[in-house]
């Protein structure tokens, strides 16, 4: 009888903390910044900030975005990347999705200039048509297996997008794509937006600077000593959920992601903005 009394409150403890942890978990978005130091970045580029916004699967916090928007324009960002799953193939109501989603790029273009690539969201939707045309309606810049030179002062790096590999079959491979934009334009500084979190080697080889990528929601449960629990094929223990990984001349920043389509709540994963801040080694 002792022993329930005191199991009893404890355990009711355990309970409103976890509920407590899981509400949490799933509505409040946390920043994280990461300073990555380059040799070859160009001096002008110095503090270059790149927000980059994951995985949103057209979720909404408070009205008209109020709580996420405040968080991007306080990172103050030089640009936005915007990479893949923008919308949610399980979500019905295409219409609907699309204006969570023109809502929300109205608001980013006011803060900074913004470059989307697709996710296999886009590509696994009956939308990707209307949903690229009313981003580039909007002021928005689709990467599609293309890059743009960005300049400051006297500084120039690539910023390079690739579609996500489901998109058509017929489309250029990543390592072609970069080596037909190395040949034409030299081996500058380059930032790579890709939805997937697995190709990490493969930009390394290529000679790739900087990836940013999203798609693994952080692991979904997040525990300690893990890099997240479940991958997005529900494969268990996945890596390169969250955070910074380097390989050679070559760092990957992924990102959480902001949505969650999983029919698993996030835990331990708050929805995750990444701010990437460029640094010239001097």
């Amino acid at each position: 009888m002792r022993l329930r009394r005191v199991l009893l409150p404890i355990l009711l403890i355990l309970i409103l903390l976890t509920v407590f942890l899981l509400y949490d978990s799933c509505t409040r978005i946390v920043t994280t910044e990461y300073t990555l130091q380059y040799p070859n970045l160009p001096d002008s580029f110095d503090g270059f900030r790149i927000v980059v916004l994951s995985d949103v699967h057209a979720a909404v916090f408070g009205e008209n975005n109020s709580k996420l928007i405040p968080l991007v324009a306080d990172a103050a960002p030089d640009m936005i990347a915007v990479i893949g799953d923008l919308i949610d193939k399980y979500e019905p109501g295409a219409e609907g999705q699309l204006k969570i989603a023109q809502e929300l790029v109205v608001e980013l273009v006011r803060i900074a200039p913004v470059y989307f690539v697709t996710g296999n969201h886009e590509w696994d939707s009956k939308a990707i048509t209307p949903l690229l045309s009313m981003l580039r309606e909007n002021g928005v810049t689709v990467l599609r297996n293309q890059y743009v030179k960005l300049e400051a002062g006297s500084g120039v790096i690539l910023l390079a997008g690739t579609d996500d590999p489901n998109g058509p079959a017929d489309m250029i491979k990543p390592d072609e794509f970069v080596g037909n934009m190395y040949e034409k334009e030299g081996r500058l500084f380059t930032v790579m937006l890709e939805h997937r979190n697995n190709h990490l080697e493969m930009y390394n080889r290529l000679g790739v600077d900087l990836v940013l990528s999203g798609h693994a929601h952080g692991g979904i449960i997040r525990l300690p000593f893990t890099d997240g629990l479940i991958g997005p094929n529900r494969e268990f223990l996945p890596s390169y959920t969250n955070g910074m990984y380097a390989m050679g001349g070559t760092n990957m920043v992924v990102s959480r992601g902001i949505g969650n389509h999983t029919g698993w709540p996030r835990f331990l994963n708050n929805p995750h903005i990444v701010v990437a801040v460029l640094r010239a080694e001097s």
